[in-house]
């Protein structure tokens, strides 16, 4: 993959590190009821909130992993079938 314009890449670059850096802050704000109601769970309550938390993760991620090879083998196949037609060969 060849970069034709650098300063996109570094823009997008220091995008993702604004980004990165911003809700730093925000890990400060949490919510004062969860935190007491987890703080004096038992056991088996906190392994269901991590249950939970797992149930809620897991998918989302998978779906878009999915997504992504997906789009990126259509955008292959794409490419592979426009290479074919600028060869001239009419299958």
């Amino acid at each position: 993959m060849k970069i034709e314009r650098p300063h996109l890449f570094l823009g997008i670059a220091l995008v993702g590190l604004i980004m990165l850096a911003v809700p730093v802050p925000a890990f400060g704000q949490s919510c004062a009821l969860c935190y007491t109601q987890a703080a004096s769970a038992g056991a088996r309550m906190i392994q269901a909130l991590r249950s939970g938390i797992l149930i809620l993760i897991i998918p989302p991620t998978f779906m878009s992993v999915c997504m992504i090879f997906i789009v990126h083998h259509k955008r292959n196949q794409f490419k592979r079938s426009a290479e074919t037609d600028e060869s001239g060969q009419d299958w």
